[in-house]
């Protein structure tokens, strides 16, 4: 029985948001900016523009007689961040000799949606990667969390690889806001390298300074290396704090730091600048945010001819890029 394009395209509908195969690995931030609300979308632009709030309006005047003259020097406190949008696709093919061989009753359906799961994860772990370490080749015009830009980072990476306590070591420029600019706190991201020798303090050191500064909410998310997510559990011995979670219907448990996940993804532990490696990243999703095009978030188009083949294909495609609408509130660890 001949299948129509129809018939798969709404095959690839209906299995979307699936996206396990046998190639999969954990994408800890795509799964934990969707769980916190930290993922937007908007219906269009050219470009993406988040409004900041990076200097004192005004300045106070004491009066002690009434008759001082008040100061009325202001400043224009708003300064917009601006993104350029990250777009990608990847195609899901099928061929004419491929539906003659599982030309059994709905056969090439099974194949189309086991093809669909490995595009999707493949997309993912790309997008997850990228987020995390700087390490596509492909999606280079996808911001990054990777701050350090003498090492593997990006120097329009958020999360610097630098004390912000100390006047200008912080100089990335994101969303084309210089930090050697609007040296602010809120727009100078937390650090602490453990000096390989990893403890709860190291953590404490991060998770203190950042919700200090920040303008609405803790920390959502702590994002490890197998390394650092090791070296927090034997440092917790029999005092582990444990959180609640959805992930898995048995009830899993998962490992917490004062209310906030803790989870090692695969991508983490990369080399840095600092002695020792990337081993974590506490993330406040209040600041740091996904944002998608209304049509883009993994949006699948209708299968169709390939002229001149005999195959059809759909295309998956992604219009997205990560933004920042404050950095204190977030802190990178190095060197557990």
């Amino acid at each position: 029985m001949a299948i129509s394009n129809d018939l798969l395209s709404s095959t690839l509908y209906s299995i979307r948001d699936s996206e396990v195969d046998e190639l999969y690995q954990k994408v800890a931030f795509l799964d934990g900016v969707k769980k916190a609300g930290g993922v937007e979308t908007i219906p269009g632009g050219i470009k993406i523009q988040r409004p900041l709030s990076i200097a004192e309006h005004s300045s106070i005047t004491q009066l002690s007689t009434g008759y001082e003259p008040v100061s009325l020097a202001v400043n224009d406190v708003l300064r917009p961040a601006i993104y350029e949008w990250c777009d990608f696709t990847a195609p899901i093919v099928v061929t004419k000799k491929e539906e003659m061989e599982n030309s059994g009753e709905f056969a090439i359906v099974k194949i189309v949606e086991a093809r669909m799961k490995s595009v999707m994860g493949m997309l993912r772990r790309e997008l997850n990667g990228q987020i995390l370490a700087n390490n596509s080749a492909i999606l280079t015009n996808l911001e990054t969390l990777n701050g350090d830009a003498g090492g593997s980072g990006s120097a329009t990476g958020f999360l610097e690889h630098a004390d912000p306590t100390i006047p200008g070591s912080q100089t990335n420029t994101v969303g084309g806001i210089s930090k050697t600019t609007f040296p602010v706190p809120g727009w100078l991201n937390q650090f602490r390298n453990a000096g390989g020798a990893f403890t709860l303090d190291d953590m404490y050191q991060l998770y203190i300074p950042a919700n200090s500064v920040a303008p609405s909410g803790d920390v959502s998310h702590v994002i490890m290396s197998n390394a650092g997510l090791a070296a927090y559990r034997n440092a917790l011995f029999a005092q582990e704090r444990y959180i609640d979670t959805t992930k898995l219907d048995g009830g899993r448990m998962g490992l917490a730091f004062n209310g906030a996940l803790c989870e090692q993804d695969p991508q983490m532990g990369f080399a840095s600048s600092v002695a020792g490696n990337v081993d974590g990243y506490m993330l406040n999703y209040d600041g740091i945010k996904l944002v998608f095009h209304t049509d883009g978030d993994f949006a699948v188009s209708p299968f169709e001819h390939i002229s001149g083949t005999t195959a059809r294909a759909a295309q998956l495609y992604v219009k997205v890029q990560l933004v920042a609408d404050f950095l204190g509130g977030q802190g990178v660890l190095v060197n557990v």
